[in-house]
């Protein structure tokens, strides 16, 4: 379907720029327009996320560094999982992740409301981020969900398990196991659109380091 003229979200598609491919996965490149903005993003995904920098026009934040995007995804840190519920609302949820060609993968259980969300609506978000004072910096990214069941699940649930937990407690037969039962499914999310932000690449373009660099300026998070 042709998606020039048309709007996806709040961006307005105005062409296309290219294709190519990579990790046999297919890569459309896009140029869209906000009321704040001009952006160019990526439409697929692939082993290493590839985009583009944003051009802004009086937006207030700044897009990650292909370096600095690699470091956020592939650290060990609490997502923000987003589904919709049956009325609309969205429910949220911190969790934990493995990001690995170019898909995310979240254990959970099959009556989880997350898992029941997403083989209802297989849509949602992710969101990674940091909060440090004067060093905030984020990603979003949306896209398909699928869910994943028996040793494929099971293979990958173990990944994500190893992410965060130490072999000791994986071994601790009053740790492991419970864990290992607690999630039955994996959801696999599919990202098609990324939004990015650098509260220090901001500063440094807006005001010139000094919010940042300023002692005092930025108030420490609770």
């Amino acid at each position: 379907m042709p998606m020039i003229g048309r709007t996806l979200s709040h961006y307005r598609i105005l062409e296309k720029l290219g294709e190519g491919g990579m990790g046999g996965r297919s890569l459309g490149w896009l140029k869209a327009q906000t009321a704040g903005s001009v952006q160019q993003k990526m439409v697929g995904a692939s082993d290493q996320v590839r985009y583009v920098s944003q051009e802004q026009k009086g937006g207030s934040a700044m897009p990650l560094s292909q370096e600095k995007l690699q470091e956020l995804l592939q650290g060990r840190r609490i997502a923000t999982l987003a589904t919709e519920n049956d009325d609309g609302s969205i429910h949220l949820i911190a969790v934990w992740y493995l990001f690995v060609k170019g898909y995310f993968y979240i254990s959970t259980f099959s009556a989880s409301r997350k898992a029941r969300n997403a083989a209802a609506r297989p849509k949602a978000s992710m969101m990674v981020d940091v909060r440090r004072t004067g060093q905030e910096r984020g990603v979003s990214a949306s896209g398909k969900v699928e869910i994943l069941r028996g040793q494929e699940s099971k293979e990958v649930n173990q990944r994500i398990h190893a992410r965060y937990m130490s072999r000791e407690a994986l071994a601790d037969p009053q740790v492991g196991p419970v864990m290992a039962n607690m999630g039955d499914i994996t959801l696999r999310l599919t990202p098609n659109f990324w939004v990015s932000w650098d509260e220090q690449e901001l500063d440094a373009q807006a005001f010139s380091g000094k919010l940042c660099g300023t002692p005092g300026y930025l108030l420490p998070l609770d």
